[in-house]
């Protein structure tokens, strides 16, 4: 609960219903995380089929595009 008024930092500034607003910083930063986290998904998801094992290269493929913040993402 938030109860202070002073909205000097996105931390500290209080909405209207008295709940922390977080404001748009943390948003990017979570936009961000989830690229590196789906470009990483993907990354593996190649090497794997190179190495011989397509199933499990897919599988990482299909959940790094679907945790990525373009397009389609599970999170929104």
């Amino acid at each position: 609960m938030c109860r202070s008024r002073d909205c000097t930092t996105p931390l500290t500034c209080c909405s209207t219903t008295g709940v922390r607003d977080v404001g748009e910083g943390y948003y990017t930063i979570m936009e961000f995380i989830l690229w590196i986290l789906a470009v990483i998904l993907v990354i593996s998801g190649i090497v794997a089929i190179v190495r011989g094992s397509l199933l499990w290269g897919i599988v990482l493929i299909v959940v790094g595009l679907l945790v990525g913040p373009g397009g389609v993402s599970v999170f929104t």
